[in-house]
């Protein structure tokens, strides 16, 4: 099967047996036309994290997002209840915010006033009564998937994803006891980075580059009994850590990756969410959150971690870099990967090889 962006074509690349696989071809890292692609048929059809549930705490707290294109607007409701609809008012595709907002008691169109209810139903629209056939009853919100899952909100486009407690089915009894939710969001940075998306995951997506690219970090986890496990959306790389000050802790580091883009590391007494959002065919931005539990020693912990992180973050981003160059060049060639260290990568390159229809 052929793939086509714009005037481009790609041959399929059809997934492998791990013990036989190769990495992902190289046009999708590269071709300007393959943004088109990946929008619609990986960030349109997956459920996309938007925000905390402590971000909307009271009716009429929205969060107004974007995804892969789409506005989209996510509501409280009075009966706590979480909703949410495309930010696109149906009569001339206006917006119903703008920002992330508090407290409102209804959603009113920024272009004409068109006044919806917070549950989506179109309460106003001044001077239709001229327009024969005009009914507000059928002109609701178009609504959008949403789901709550340990404090935090995720969006769906797609009508075809599987639900999402489906997609994070086992994560929950992985980590137990820890639960998110009670964690308190401490920092939050931005970066932007001159390489593709998926270059970015899949260097999070194993640990075979730990003693390489990260001695300090290496000195940190074991390497020796770092592991990975598969599940249907998502992957798992776990490992004991000990030392590191104040930035870690000792216990079990998991670092949970979920199709197509988010990554949950999770630390005794603390969580990172990142989440990787393609800018372009050789750009990407990497949102950066950390929430922990209320200790007395916590801004020292953060301040630790921060640091300790912006150091691992610089070390793989100039990796990155490197390796969007070479995919660039047009003289590499897709390696072997390892079945032992590149599990992840595999998974991960085989749930977009089904995306792109090659699987």
């Amino acid at each position: 099967m052929t793939v086509r962006a714009g005037g481009h074509a790609a041959s399929a690349d059809p997934a492998l047996p791990l013990t036989q696989a190769r990495a992902l071809v190289v046009e999708p890292y590269v071709h300007p036309d393959w943004a088109a692609i990946e929008q619609a048929r990986v960030f349109r059809q997956s459920w996309q994290l938007v925000g905390s549930a402590a971000e909307i705490a009271g009716p009429g707290d929205h969060l107004a997002r974007e995804i892969a294109g789409v506005p989209v607007l996510v509501v409280r409701q009075p009966n706590g209840s979480v909703q949410a609809f495309h930010n696109v008012c149906r009569h001339r595709a206006g917006p119903l915010a703008a920002c992330d907002g508090k407290g409102a008691r209804a959603l009113r169109c920024r272009y004409h006033g068109w006044l919806y209810g917070l549950d989506g139903r179109l309460k106003v629209a001044a001077e239709m009564d001229d327009a024969e056939g005009f009914t507000a009853a059928e002109l609701a919100l178009e609504p959008v998937r949403v789901g709550v899952w340990q404090g935090f909100v995720f969006v769906c486009l797609g009508a075809d994803a599987p639900p999402l407690e489906e997609i994070l089915d086992g994560i929950e009894a992985r980590m137990a006891p820890t639960q998110l939710a009670p964690m308190a969001h401490r920092r939050h940075w931005r970066d932007e980075i001159a390489c593709n998306w998926k270059v970015y995951i899949d260097n999070y997506l194993e640990g075979y580059h730990l003693p390489f690219v990260h001695p300090d970090l290496a000195r940190v986890v074991s390497y020796a009994e770092y592991n990975s496990t598969l599940a249907p959306w998502y992957s798992l790389q776990y490992a004991p850590v000990s030392g590191a000050g104040d930035a870690y802790g000792a216990g079990e580091a998991l670092y949970y990756f979920v199709y197509p883009n988010f990554m949950l590391n999770i630390m005794p007494g603390r969580l990172q969410v990142n989440v990787v959002t393609p800018l372009g065919p050789d750009r990407c931005a990497v949102d950066f959150d950390f929430y922990y539990l209320d200790q007395d020693d916590v801004q020292a912990r953060v301040e630790a971690d921060l640091t300790f992180t912006a150091q691992i973050q610089q070390e793989d981003v100039a990796i990155c870099l490197q390796v969007q160059k070479a995919l660039a060049s047009g003289v590499y060639r897709p390696g072997r990967l390892s079945p032992r260290r590149e599990a992840g990568v595999w998974h991960f390159q085989n749930l977009l090889r089904r995306a792109y229809g090659w699987a």
